[in-house]
């Protein structure tokens, strides 16, 4: 028997025994018909309100907490208490389960799945984002992604006693794979997936990015910002000056990755990444010049990819990222090969680099991604992804399976970014987008005269799209 097939048996047992026990049973059953919201979150056991906030019209915003297992395979090890958000507007509309992958937004917004199906929201804090980390850590047992996927799978079978409509999933960028991985591993829990921007690194190994980014894009804008990238090296000291000058003063340190200048070496390094997964086209225009002034060249960093952003203190959130990646995730190539005369620290770009020296790097698990990707390419229903025509995460990317009966779809938006969205699609295809996560949701399918796409109408209160639900914080890897 192969080890791989042993490894998914032995999760696929662990998995009945965890959808057996599920969550202990209410005194009452929540969301009877006329029931204030409150009353029926108080019947969820585990779940705690922390406050109710002000929210937009038509509906009401709650701070959550709810009690997870540390281990779902050793009860000893413990609990957490989860940080979750309920964006409630009524118990019969569809609901959306959303996760970044990394801290849960403590404001009142909508991710575009949400906006479509104009329905509730109940959205995740990943396992190991400060706060919803077990007082006794293991990040080798806990830190996984079929963990965290039975951690949404508790979240979801808990406030189906409320909502009993049609549920989807989505994400964006590390949230997309989460929303990827969750319906791996429990594919019935939602009636469809709409996972944004996700990458998809089957074998580590096997990097297509920098083949990608070789012909990203129009040529003498990947000209411009490889100029800029040897220009700053060949600064180094000049830029150095500045950014310790904003080092001092914001009480920046840089011990994780081991120095000031080795910090900026890997940012300037991961710009030309950076550059393409954020910026749009238009920007091409605005790369300084060889030879502009040091404060032009610091300020069209700090727009592009901070020179502070390696500091001890803006690295502390996505540690646990950091030793996903190394762990099972995977991680990119650095596109450096115009700057190998030039650098101080070559092959320092991996992400062990940003983990703090009293975690332990993980030995990489071989078989994690080539799993999910195996499902998704065989299995997998109901799975819509969309993708931005620039972004380098596109590289590699999720290919659902195309059986009739499957459902799924892959879109990509024309000289789109890291923030692509259903909107940003041509007219005809963000209404087939459309068309499908409405069917998803069980909604009846529009009028004929009312299918081309328009952005959905905001609630008052709401910005129109909602940025900050995706991705925003670029990971390291």
């Amino acid at each position: 028997m192969h080890s791989w097939f042993k490894k998914g048996l032995t999760a696929a047992v662990a998995m009945l025994a965890i959808t057996g026990l599920a969550q202990p049973a209410a005194s009452a059953a929540p969301g009877a018909p006329g029931e204030d919201i409150t009353a029926a979150l108080k019947k969820i056991p585990g779940l705690k309100i922390v406050s109710e906030d002000p929210a937009p019209t038509g509906y009401r915003f709650f701070k959550l907490t709810y009690t997870q297992p540390a281990d779902y395979t050793n009860p000893k090890a413990g609990t957490f208490e989860q940080r979750l958000t309920l964006l409630h507007r009524d118990v019969t509309a569809p609901t959306v389960m959303f996760t970044s992958g990394y801290n849960v937004s403590q404001a009142p917004n909508r991710s575009e799945p949400t906006q479509i199906v104009n329905g509730n929201q109940v959205s995740m804090e990943y396992r190991y984002f400060t706060p919803s980390i077990p007082a006794k850590t293991d990040w080798h047992k806990q830190l996984t992604i079929w963990q965290a996927a039975v951690d949404e799978h508790r979240i979801v079978q808990a406030f189906k006693s409320i909502y009993h409509a049609n549920w989807l999933a989505t994400g964006g960028s590390k949230g997309g794979m989460t929303a990827t991985y969750f319906r791996r591993f429990f594919p019935n829990d939602v009636n469809g997936t709409i996972p944004y921007v996700a990458p998809n690194d089957v074998i580590n190994e096997h990097d297509s990015y920098n083949e990608f980014l070789s012909k990203v894009g129009d040529p003498a804008c990947r000209d411009a910002v490889k100029a800029v990238q040897r220009d700053a090296l060949k600064r180094r000291d000049e830029l150095g000056g500045l950014v310790k000058q904003v080092s001092d003063q914001k009480g920046y340190t840089y011990d994780v990755v081991g120095s000031l200048d080795k910090a900026i070496e890997l940012i300037i390094t991961d710009t030309y990444f950076t550059f393409w997964q954020y910026q749009p086209p238009t920007e091409c225009a605005n790369v300084p010049k060889p030879g502009a002034p040091a404060k032009d060249l610091y300020d069209w960093f700090e727009k592009v990819d901070s020179l502070t952003g390696y500091a001890d203190q803006e690295g502390a959130s996505t540690i646990a990222y950091n030793y996903q990646a190394a762990y099972q995730l995977g991680w990119y190539e650095t596109y450096d090969a115009h700057l190998r005369d030039l650098l101080r620290y070559p092959g320092t770009f991996v992400p062990w680099t940003f983990l703090p020296k009293d975690i332990k790097r993980p030995r990489f698990d071989h078989f994690a991604m080539p799993d999910i990707d195996f499902w998704v390419r065989t299995q997998a229903k109901n799975m819509l992804y969309i993708y931005g025509e620039y972004d380098p995460w596109g590289a590699e990317r999720f290919e659902p399976a195309k059986f009739p009966w499957s459902d799924n779809h892959v879109y990509t938006v024309p000289k789109g970014n890291h923030g692509a969205k259903i909107a940003q699609l041509p007219a005809d295809q963000a209404a087939a987008a459309t068309a499908t996560v409405r069917k998803w949701a069980g909604l009846p399918a529009q009028a004929a005269e009312a299918r081309t796409f328009s952005a959905p109408s905001a609630p008052a209160g709401f910005p129109r799209f909602d940025a900050d639900l995706m991705m925003i914080d670029r990971p390291k890897f």
